[in-house]
């Protein structure tokens, strides 16, 4: 029997110990890259601010309709949960509302409702957040858009309730850009979510 035929029993070459050592190497630093990644996905996950926070500030705020005649100063607040900047501002405005609860009302109002389409359309909002600042007469005093620091913010609030003229009107920051509709969402009726829509 030659060591060449099919049948031969010889064990192949064994294979070179570099190669396992690299090997071993590159599966180990595969192995770490793949848990850093996890790991930093999972905590950019954990900071960041998720839009139904957004939606639970919306509806812990007070009602427009009671802002306006309750004799306290308002913010009122121009949002959408797809929104970046107001996502941003999340956090920092959930813990002025609580600071500031007691001497004023917080009202947000979805961009994506139709039923804000005249508030929308009143204060002229192209781009959010948009920030209206109400006195207790509910007359607006001054609007901001855009983010902006806590600072800057708390400042304007505690000028509010003074009754003094808010030091950072012009402020304005980051924005994410907003097209108001020209009307209300049309549905089809043939849409089954179209409901009250008449038979033909």
């Amino acid at each position: 029997m030659t060591q060449n035929s099919p049948n031969s029993t010889v064990p192949p070459a064994a294979k070179n110990p570099e190669t396992k050592v690299a090997t071993r190497l590159r599966n180990l630093l595969i192995v770490l890259a793949a848990i850093a990644l996890s790991v930093s996905i999972f905590l950019g996950l954990q900071t960041q601010t998720p839009s139904s926070s957004l939606t639970d500030m919306a509806k812990a705020s007070t009602p427009l309709e009671t802002a306006l005649i309750n004799g306290k100063p308002t913010l009122m607040e121009f949002y959408a949960n797809w929104c970046g900047s107001c996502q941003a501002m999340a956090n920092d405005l959930s813990e002025i509302k609580q600071k500031y609860a007691e001497p004023m009302n917080f009202v947000m109002l979805n961009v994506d409702n139709d039923k804000w389409l005249p508030e929308i359309t009143k204060y002229r909002v192209d781009g959010i957040p948009h920030f209206v600042y109400l006195n207790d007469k509910g007359s607006p005093v001054a609007e901001t858009m855009g983010e902006m620091p806590r600072s800057i913010m708390e400042a304007n609030l505690e000028a509010l309730i003074a009754g003094k003229p808010l030091p950072h009107v012009q402020a304005g920051g980051q924005v994410s850009n907003f097209t108001p509709p020209t009307g209300p969402v049309k549905t089809s009726s043939s849409d089954p979510r179209a409901h009250g829509s008449q038979v033909q």
